[in-house]
């Protein structure tokens, strides 16, 4: 009786461990995408993503969502690592951006992050310049 209760008792602390251990690698630190050599699932204006949110937001999440897309828009603001097309797509960087680029057609990449409702604005991340297309 004492051998099986000891042999119970290794194979949960094994299987425990096991269960760690995944969780550690498979789960919590698995390596980050890199969006910069991603190939965009789709190519699409500033405004036309915006208007695809606006219009009926779960079926563009399905589209959308953590999917790697080229935004075509004029740039309307920026600062350090941001850059906002057509005053609706939010475009974060993981750099500082040194170029003056308003006014300026851009296509920009990244990973879609979904659309605040708040700000009215598609939230783009992990973004690098693709196209400048001067005034």
């Amino acid at each position: 009786m004492k051998r099986k209760k000891t042999a119970v008792l290794v194979a949960s602390l094994l299987i425990l461990v096991s269960a760690g251990i995944y969780l550690y690698y498979g789960v919590l630190f698995k390596e980050a995408r890199n969006i910069e050599s991603e190939t965009p699932e789709y190519a699409i204006s500033a405004s036309k993503l915006v208007q695809n949110y606006s219009t009926d937001p779960k079926k563009a999440d399905s589209l959308y969502l953590n999917k790697t897309i080229e935004i075509t828009g004029k740039v309307t603001k920026e600062s350090d690592s941001v850059i906002i097309l057509e005053n609706t797509v939010f475009c974060l960087f993981k750099e500082k951006i040194n170029d003056k680029l308003i006014d300026n057609n851009m296509t920009i990449k990244g990973k879609c992050i979904g659309y605040d409702e708040l700000f009215m604005e598609v939230k783009i991340d992990q973004c690098t310049l693709i196209n400048k297309q001067n005034k």
